[in-house]
């Protein structure tokens, strides 16, 4: 459970995450490495290595450049402050959509060589459903992701909002029900309108973990850079909850004041 010490506390696993819905609302963040792991492993439930360290510790526009080999060595990281939370690994951009035998060896890298959990797929077409499928029955477990794919950024122009007309809000219940049905433990939704997403939630009896998607989800999940105001430019719907920019910089700032002035390292 969250906000236990990392001493008293089981690590957390799929069931564990499972278990959850309906109980209490599930604590998911961002980490792509050890020293935030460390830091922040206490108070959630749920660590995901995701492609979005592309936008914010790569220096990259978006998710796209960001390649397996990328995601395995940040995941890497995260397992050697070993966590108790359940440590999830984002599919890159376009593995998806390769034979089922490649999403098959991406997967199993992921877990053999980087020591994640799981796994997360962005779902936008329901061809990915039978090879979804198959990593289940080998023993991957996986989180769907629908709503707003972040590596369809190229195709997209522009991120978006998703369920906000009858058709649209139909199919995205309709895909989540159907990862339900195939094995998926969770179901990520990102951008989809609230209303959406409460009706999601209900639908369906794995977890239902919102970005965007308004209160109603089994939990939460924010990019860590947005929650301590690293980012530049954070989505609408992120909070800022301290400003570690500022105090990094101020803090910078001192210890070259001090350098140059001889001020340090004192005798």
């Amino acid at each position: 459970m969250a906000n236990q010490s990392s001493t008293s506390r089981e690590k957390t696993t799929v069931k564990t995450i499972k278990a959850l819905k309906g109980e209490r609302p599930i604590v998911a963040i961002t980490a792509y490495d050890a020293l935030m792991t460390r830091l922040i492993d206490d108070a959630v439930d749920l660590i995901l290595v995701g492609d979005s360290m592309g936008n914010t510790a790569l220096g990259y526009e978006n998710t796209v450049n960001v390649t397996l080999d990328t995601i395995i060595h940040h995941a890497a990281a995260v397992n050697r402050a070993q966590p108790k939370a359940l440590v999830i690994a984002d599919i890159p951009f376009g593995d998806a959509y390769l034979s089922s035998d490649s999403l098959l060896l991406a997967s199993r890298r992921l877990m053999q060589e980087a020591g994640v959990q799981a796994v997360k797929i962005e779902v936008g077409s329901e061809s990915l459903f039978p090879k979804i499928e198959n990593l289940i029955n080998a023993g991957i477990p996986v989180m769907g992701h629908i709503g707003l794919l972040p590596q369809t950024i190229n195709a997209l122009g522009s991120y978006r909002s998703y369920g906000n007309r009858e058709a649209g809000r139909m199919r995205l219940i309709n895909w989540a029900q159907q990862l339900e049905s195939i094995g998926c433990f969770s179901v990520l939704g990102e951008m989809i309108k609230p209303e959406a997403a409460g009706e999601i939630t209900k639908r369906i009896d794995v977890p239902f973990i919102g970005i965007g998607c308004g209160v109603d989800c089994d939990g939460q999940i924010l990019v860590l850079s947005d929650v301590l105001g690293l980012s530049p430019d954070s989505p609408f719907f992120a909070k800022q909850y301290v400003d570690l920019s500022a105090a990094i910089k101020d803090a910078v700032a001192n210890y070259a004041s001090e350098v140059t002035q001889k001020q340090f390292p004192q005798k």
